[in-house]
């Protein structure tokens, strides 16, 4: 039986521990709260702080930094990249390989599309259609 977990040096030469999650095997840093009916994909990284909720759907290859928070049914669709303390709102759909910004918040049930980019601390809310609402 293999290990669960594997040691990655960061950009600061510090060793950080990150656990396979049991439900889709993604890497889940130390400090992380991932609830476990959440689904984190293989290749998907979630840094020290996150908090991921009941229900998520994290794709392969996304990355979510530090202290960021996926709310409840969610979905980040692959190889989107979530900035450090960024906040999506339950049941928002983010799309492949969209960027969320430092301290940006998606709303609840917003659709952002592939390949969107969302700007540091914008806040972002839309239809069921993904068109934009006004803030």
């Amino acid at each position: 039986m293999g290990k669960n977990y594997v040691d990655i040096e960061n950009d600061r030469g510090e060793m950080l521990r990150y656990r396979k999650h049991v439900n889709g095997r993604g890497l889940i840093a130390n400090g992380a709260k991932v609830h476990a009916s959440a689904l984190v994909e293989a290749g998907a990284y979630v840094e020290p702080g996150v908090q991921i909720a009941a229900g998520a759907h994290v794709g392969r290859g996304v990355w979510i930094e530090p202290d960021a928070v996926i709310g409840p049914n969610a979905e980040i669709a692959p190889h989107a990249h979530i900035g450090s303390g960024a906040a999506i709102g339950g049941g928002a759909k983010i799309g492949v390989r969209t960027v969320v910004g430092r301290g940006a918040l998606v709303a609840t049930g917003s659709l952002i599309g592939d390949d969107e980019t969302i700007a540091d601390g914008e806040r972002v809310a839309t239809d069921r259609r993904g068109l934009r609402l006004a803030a």
